[in-house]
């Protein structure tokens, strides 16, 4: 069995009024999850906004991490792109520098492509690498990609790079595939991306997540990620997040949180929360959580 993973914070990715990365505020955001007892921070997921980050971009970020003392060992690198050189190019910058992981999902593109398909694509990332390839965690996200990563691709993936596909991050939000994957795959890091499912799969023998809701309740999300604790408190505001696009609604309550309104900006093509919607997940989350301290 492999070693608890434990939490990672999905890292959310300010923008100034330039739409440029504000790396002071992301820096700040991801040493407080750091401190609150993430074990690592993911960056460039889909709450990171990865595929609307260029790779020149990417570079600056992890740079800038590692020079205010983020140890390499505690960055995960999302790989959201179509180009096999692309995910391979972007992937091997980060493996180079010894980040722990990379959460590497499907291409997008192409829809209904198959299996077969997508474990070719997959093999030709691996084979690009060459020997940089460790530690993926492939990322099942079909609501985003519309390419499902089905059990027994995973199958595949793992039989055929057993030292290189280490886990699998599940965010179809699908209990039944979850509960298989865990009863197929247990020797895999199998995370659980939707936390109304976390406690109840990490008790099943999940290795933990890469959460968005650790963004700004880290300490909560890591008793459910590491010690399956139910909290009824994070399902029931996943339900309210889910009434938003999922991103901005994160990017507001960080902003409600720190109280700093550059978080409120995004990347086209995703447009900012409504203040009516931003004032009503605050009020929802003050109402669950009775305080903004994380």
């Amino acid at each position: 069995m492999p070693s608890k993973f434990g939490l990672s914070v999905a890292l959310a990715t300010p923008f100034d009024g330039n739409s440029d990365i504000a790396l002071d505020a992301m820096i700040a955001q991801g040493q407080r999850c750091l401190a609150a007892g993430c074990g690592s921070v993911t960056l460039f997921g889909t709450t990171g906004e990865g595929s609307s980050i260029g790779s020149r971009e990417r570079e600056r970020v992890v740079a800038a991490f590692l020079d205010a003392g983020i140890a390499a060992e505690d960055i995960i690198a999302g790989v959201l792109v179509d180009s096999v050189e692309d995910a391979a190019t972007q992937a091997g910058h980060a493996l180079s520098l010894g980040a722990r992981n990379i959460l590497l999902a499907p291409p997008s593109y192409f829809k209904n492509v198959g299996d077969d398909g997508v474990f070719q694509w997959f093999s030709a990332v691996f084979a690009m690498l060459g020997d940089q390839a460790r530690d993926i965690i492939v990322y099942n996200i079909p609501s985003i990609t519309m390419v499902p990563l089905t059990v027994s691709l995973i199958g595949r993936l793992r039989t055929a790079f057993p030292n290189i596909v280490t886990g699998v991050k599940d965010s179809s939000g699908d209990w039944p595939f979850t509960e298989s994957l865990l009863k197929t795959h247990g020797d895999l890091i199998i995370l659980i991306g939707d936390e109304r499912h976390l406690a109840r799969g990490v008790r099943l023998g999940g290795q933990g997540a890469i959460s968005g809701m650790a963004n700004f309740v880290p300490r909560d999300v890591k008793l459910m990620a590491e010690d399956g604790k139910d909290d009824p408190r994070i399902e029931a505001f996943v339900d309210e997040l889910l009434k938003y696009p999922v991103v901005p609604a994160v990017k507001a309550m960080v902003a409600h949180q720190t109280s700093d309104e550059i978080w409120l900006a995004v990347r086209p093509p995703l447009v900012s929360i409504s203040g009516e919607g931003k004032a009503q997940l605050a009020r929802a989350f003050d109402d669950l959580f009775q305080s903004k301290a994380a």
